[in-house]
């Protein structure tokens, strides 16, 4: 997943001009949502996606804050990676698309293997 996201930022014009860069937000929440809930596997994906939200939306909002220690960490490849460089509304909706998406694939694979189980 960071290999797509990382991929959607340096070939661009790969994907629709439209998209710009809100396909790699949408992964990198999706990241946040599947590494909460390895980290914490007996959270229910509900709480697992609120709080994938919850820290996506932090991490945006802390864009609004500027020092210049933290600035100087905003402008390291890992830190652009990580905390952004700037505040943007729309990249909220990506991070709701990437959650989304991703409870739909854990969805998606918890019923498969669901009916496996119950498969003779």
């Amino acid at each position: 997943m960071l290999a797509l996201g990382l991929w959607s930022r340096r070939f661009p014009n790969i994907l629709p001009a439209a998209l710009g860069k809100y396909p790699g937000d949408a992964l990198w929440a999706m990241m946040i949502f599947f590494g909460i809930g390895f980290i914490f596997p007996r959270l229910t994906s509900v709480v697992t996606a609120l709080s994938a939200l919850g820290f996506s939306c932090a991490v945006e909002f802390s864009q609004l804050y500027q020092s210049p220690w933290l600035d100087s960490l905003r402008n390291t490849l890992a830190g652009q990676l990580i905390l952004g460089r700037g505040f943007a509304w729309n990249d909220l909706a990506a991070y709701a698309v990437g959650i989304f998406t991703g409870w739909v694939l854990e969805w998606l694979w918890e019923k498969s293997a669901a009916s496996k189980k119950m498969s003779p």
